[in-house]
């Protein structure tokens, strides 16, 4: 069985489907795994999450599918329009998927998650807003930041043991540190769709059809 950890993929699903044939997985017999970002900026948000649901596919949920759940707790009018027309197109069986995304995902000798984690915090006592949101640490007393301006990245000062896959971070796009990969390669801005391919630790991308979306958080 080979596993397939893929990277932020924000709607865009012939992006994914060309990774996937790329990747040459069956979901009878492979383990497809999302780094979170599901849906959001890209055209095709239902698509995605309907294939991670044939896939029978684990996801962690990211920002946006967060910004997304807010519709479920009646919180529409927090919404920007983009996530508000994610949030309109899904039916019962996507929400029940968003909804039962983990915060983390523990794989053998790997650690899943969105955006980061804070060096020296147990994993069980990481913070939700530093799952979701951070991108750098800082020198500061609030240890993080969810910009790249004045911090490093997080992840070149993870220790592992323990190897984290993450995504969140398209600005620095790619990021291979002893203890942790970034698979956020910008597809919805027009760049790539990245994945990693275990247990060949492959790196497997396709380019994105186009530009999207402008880049922001």
């Amino acid at each position: 069985m080979h596993t397939l950890i893929v990277g932020d993929v924000h709607g865009c699903l012939n992006e994914l489907e060309a990774l996937l044939a790329e990747a040459r997985l069956s979901p009878r017999t492979d383990q497809l795994i999302f780094v979170g970002d599901l849906v959001a900026k890209g055209p095709d948000s239902r698509g995605v999450v309907k294939l991670a649901r044939k896939w029978k596919a684990k996801s962690v949920r990211g920002n946006h599918d967060a910004h997304v759940l807010l519709y479920r707790r009646g919180k529409a009018s927090e919404m920007r329009n983009h996530h508000l027309e994610v949030a309109k197109s899904l039916d019962e069986a996507d929400w029940k998927y968003l909804e039962a995304m983990p915060l983390w995902l523990r794989l053998p000798g790997i650690i899943v998650v969105h955006a980061g984690l804070v060096p020296g915090i147990p994993l069980e006592a990481q913070e939700e807003d530093s799952l979701l949101n951070m991108r750098s640490l800082t020198p500061n007393g609030k240890k993080w930041s969810k910009r790249i301006e004045g911090g490093e990245p997080w992840a070149s000062k993870w220790p592992g043991p323990e190897r984290v896959v993450f995504g969140h971070d398209a600005v620095r796009g790619l990021q291979q540190y002893p203890h942790a990969l970034g698979l956020d390669t910008g597809c919805v801005y027009g760049k790539k769709l990245t994945a990693l391919l275990l247990p060949a630790n492959q790196l497997i991308s396709v380019p994105s059809q186009k530009a999207w979306s402008p880049v922001d958080d």
